[in-house]
Order: C-alpha cells, then structure tokens, then sequence
C-alpha cells in the first residue's frame, strides 16, 4: 500500500535522528568495507552527471640512446575507461511511536549499525563481482573467466560444480599471472570467503610465522586481515561473490589495486521523516556509487567451495 502524498515535513522528525545517527551509520559502513578499501577510488561527489570517463594510457618503453642521435620518442593512443553511475542502494526502516517510546536507547546503535553494515556489503559485493570479468571472462553469472581453487589453470565451469578448495599451487600460479602482465608488486591482495579461511588455517604452511606475519607486534586479526603469503596481504570477506544453484561457489580474488575502480557520487547519507499516516519515523541510509574494471590482467578469480 503506497504511503500517499500527505506527508508531515521532514523538520517535524529532526529530533529523531540527531547528528550522532549519521555518524555511527558511517563509521559501521567504512569499518565492514574490505575490497572498497584495497582498489582505486574516485570522488564524485557534487558532480552532475550519470557516468565517469576516465583516461587509460598504454605502458611506455625505455629506449637506447645512441651518441648523436635522436631520443626515442613513445607514442601512444589513449583509451578510456567509463564508470557509470548506476548502483543506488538504500536501507528503510519504519519505526513506529509506540517502539520509540518503550524501546531501549541502544535500539538506535542496532539499526546504525545495521545500515552501515548493509550498505557497505553491498557496496563490496558489487566490487567482487567484477571478477567474473578479469582475465578475459565475459562476466556474467557463469563465472567465465575464474579459474579452479586447486590449480588456478583449470577453467571453472558453473554447471559442473567443479569449484575446489584454494591451495599453494593455485595462490602462486595467480602470483605468476600478475607478475607475466607486469603487475606491480606493492598494492596486491588476496581476498577469500570464510570457507577459503578454514582452509587455510587446515595447512600448516599457511599458520607458519611466514605466512600470519607480525601485525603491530602481534598475531591478531584487523580490519579482515588474517596475515600475508608471499608477500600479499590476505584478507577474509563474508561479501565474496557466491554462484547460485545447489553447490555454489564462491569467488577468491588475488589482484591489485588498479584492477577496479569505485566512483563514489553520494556518500552514506542518513535522513528521516514523521508520518503521520503511520504515527512512524521513517529512517533511510543511502548511498551512490559505480564501480568498473580496470585493467582486466591485474586481478585473477578463482573459484572455491561455498
């Protein structure tokens, strides 16, 4: 049933929510963003517009300089990459007088914090799911373009559940994809789902000193990170892209930074309006945003048990 247009006046609820309530729906939103946090961002905000170009030039060389003799002059056609700005994603919750008046105060840390929670979820899941497309896949739902957790050579097939738990082998074949298409080494990372983290902690490799490393004197969890294996930063994300269907998958991803790009247009916004019609306050969080792939060969996928 539609709410109808006799609406009180968004000032008749401002008591509601003071400032304090958009605050802590932030702060929940940036400390549950994982990959959001890992790969190149964008500001939008306060732009017009429904999409974002960005330029993308082609790597130089160096060049021998010959005496008495020219330099070599680079040359290069420029593409672009377009971001569209089309992810709008809201949180609602209508919370009538009766609850307000008999409810606890931390009622109101619960509903931030799940605003915050439900936004930045999504926000990473829509990160993640660019993996369908790296390395040449087609990205769509078939997961083309992931490669099987056990080697990181076999190609994953949706139909066939042939997804396999991540191993040694398939993390440093991955290493040997970024590094054969000149990645970067600074700026890598390797985000797993929680079953991929189960796996991990199963082999002793993965528990060695080597492998947890020293994180502000100690061995402790922050911000998803779990510890690095050669050299890549590991995170663990409960966001990571799962597959549909009985024996879904999930998507493991080593890339870097420059893989994907997030264009933020409107931050995390909270607002609030009385109505009356439903002696209520409707409380929304909102945010919008885009995200686009890159640089297709600086991020691998590969497919894992759910």
């Amino acid at each position: 049933m539609a709410l109808g247009t006799n609406h009180q006046t968004k000032t008749t609820g401002d008591k509601f929510i003071p400032e304090i309530w958009s605050d802590e729906v932030v702060a929940t939103y940036k400390k549950n963003l994982v990959l959001a946090n890992l790969i190149k961002k964008m500001s939008f905000k306060g732009k017009k517009g429904d999409s974002l170009h960005i330029p993308k030039p082609g790597r130089g060389s160096a060049n021998a300089k010959a005496a008495s003799t020219q330099v070599t002059l680079n040359t290069d056609t420029a593409t672009e990459v377009v971001v569209n700005i089309d992810q709008h994603w809201e949180y609602s919750i209508l919370i009538e007088d009766i609850v307000e008046a008999q409810a606890l105060a931390s009622m109101r840390q619960f509903y931030t914090d799940d605003a915050g929670y439900a936004l930045a979820r999504k926000v990473d899941s829509k990160l993640i799911e660019l993996a369908r497309a790296v390395q040449g896949g087609d990205g769509t739902a078939a997961y083309t373009g992931a490669y099987l957790g056990s080697n990181g050579t076999t190609d994953y097939v949706a139909a066939s559940n042939n997804e396999a738990a991540l191993t040694d082998a398939a993390i440093r074949r991955s290493i040997q994809r970024l590094d054969d298409n000149d990645t970067p080494m600074d700026g890598r990372f390797l985000i797993v789902p929680p079953s991929t983290r189960n796996t991990l902690m199963g082999i002793a490799r993965f528990t060695e000193q080597a492998f947890v490393g020293e994180q502000g004197g100690n061995n402790t969890i922050r911000t998803g990170e779990i510890g690095n294996v050669y050299g890549v930063p590991v995170f663990v994300s409960s966001n990571a892209d799962t597959t549909s269907g009985s024996g879904a998958a999930r998507i493991a991803i080593l890339g870097h930074r420059d893989f994907a790009v997030l264009a933020e247009q409107m931050a995390v916004r909270s607002q609030t309006q009385y109505k009356q019609e439903w002696l209520g306050n409707l409380f929304t969080a909102d945010t919008l945003f885009g995200v686009k792939e890159l640089r297709d060969g600086s991020a691998v996928a590969l497919a894992v048990p759910a």
